[in-house]
């Protein structure tokens, strides 16, 4: 089986293969209680989507057509990519966790307001992949009165079993986003604000690449004190968790405001030191939610490539900050690790929500099923 994704850094989509290890509970009902990584690649989007999919992550509004044609190709080319690392890898599909790629989410505030889309259907997904697929993962948290997001924690519990507890798993996407796994199966996440959204639009804007390879520009530049604090002054970051936020309130406008209100004579490698600062202080003021301070701190995602950031993080939380590899789990692939293990829950009729992880009521199955063709 496996899982795949694209994240709101939009650099790919992310394709794992995985094979899942089932147990019974003590009612006799099954449930996932491990997961092995067979195989991961990253794939282009096609041609013709690329384009498409960065417009809508940087705020230019399509109209409902051109999203509903969107969401189809998307379908079929996250379906065709799957289907693409299993024949590479000489395995077969039986079942795939399709997250899609999100376009909007709230950034809190009442429930009636709280709404997430994610495009890429999950029906063309499944005929191009050629078998059953879950999808749209998040409606039902957000139903059962949670913020659907992160759901990360609600698959976390699996991939990292052996880490010990409490500990904490970092996600350095487009948004980060916290989980605190404690003792006692105790489990809570929340988005800390901007990373990837941030960093990478400074880098499209100040050095006209995609991302500041490695943090290179930001590790010799100077973080700006007064403009720090002026970026900081954002009503999410003080927000108590469940919370979480999307392009909405960090996107590419969000970017835009703060190069037209920084001034001049600051440099590219100034203002990304002053960025990366932002991220890893906010990830530091984050850790106050928590019920107790973690052994140490595991990061997933792109921004562990980030050399600045990383040192930054050790700095700012006090705390060792490794790679998610040391645990078992490849950083790059942990996303889409998890939703091919919520995939698995889906299908097994597992109940995953939990209050304290994302404020939705507890004992809800999330996804819907896309069969096979027959």
């Amino acid at each position: 089986m496996g899982g795949v994704l694209s994240g709101t850094s939009a650099d790919g989509i992310d394709v794992v293969l995985a094979e899942m290890e089932v147990d019974r509970d003590r009612q006799g009902r099954p449930k996932v209680v491990g997961c092995r990584s067979l195989a991961f690649d990253t794939r282009r989007f096609p041609s013709g989507v690329s384009g498409e999919v960065r417009e809508a992550l940087d705020g230019v509004t399509p109209g409902l057509g051109q999203l509903a044609i969107l969401s189809r190709d998307l379908g079929l080319a996250f379906g065709e990519a799957a289907a693409a690392v299993a024949g590479d890898a000489g395995l077969q599909l039986d079942l795939l966790g399709s997250h899609g790629l999100t376009v909007f989410h709230h950034d809190g505030g009442p429930k009636e307001m709280r709404a997430s889309l994610q495009i890429g259907e999950g029906d063309h997904v499944a005929e191009a992949a050629g078998c059953c697929v879950v999808s749209d993962f998040r409606q039902r948290d957000l139903a059962a009165g949670g913020e659907g997001a992160p759901i990360s924690i609600l698959a976390d519990d699996v991939l990292f079993r052996g880490a010990v507890r409490p500990t904490a798993i970092l996600n350095l996407g487009g948004m980060a986003n916290l989980s605190w796994l404690g003792e006692g199966g105790q489990l809570l996440a929340f988005d800390t604000g901007p990373a990837g959204s941030l960093l990478d639009g400074l880098a499209r804007a100040l050095l006209h690449r995609p991302f500041d390879p490695d943090g290179a520009s930001a590790s010799v530049g100077t973080p700006v004190p007064g403009l720090l604090e002026r970026w900081a002054d954002h009503p999410f970051f003080s927000q108590v968790p469940p919370k979480s936020t999307g392009r909405d309130s960090f996107g590419q406008e969000w970017v835009r405001g703060l190069l037209a209100s920084s001034g001049t004579g600051n440099s590219a490698e100034d203002l990304l030191a002053t960025a990366v600062e932002l991220i890893a202080g906010s990830v530091a003021s984050g850790l106050r939610f928590l019920p107790a301070r973690p052994e140490a701190i595991w990061l997933a995602g792109g921004g562990i490539h980030n050399r600045a950031l990383v040192r930054a993080l050790e700095r700012r939380t006090e705390l060792p900050v490794g790679s998610s590899t040391e645990l078992g789990v490849d950083p790059d692939a942990r996303e889409a690790l998890v939703f091919a293990v919520l995939a698995a829950r889906c299908v097994l009729g597992e109940p995953v929500t939990r209050t304290s992880a994302t404020g939705a009521a507890a004992g809800r199955i999330l996804g819907k099923i896309s069969p096979p063709g027959l």
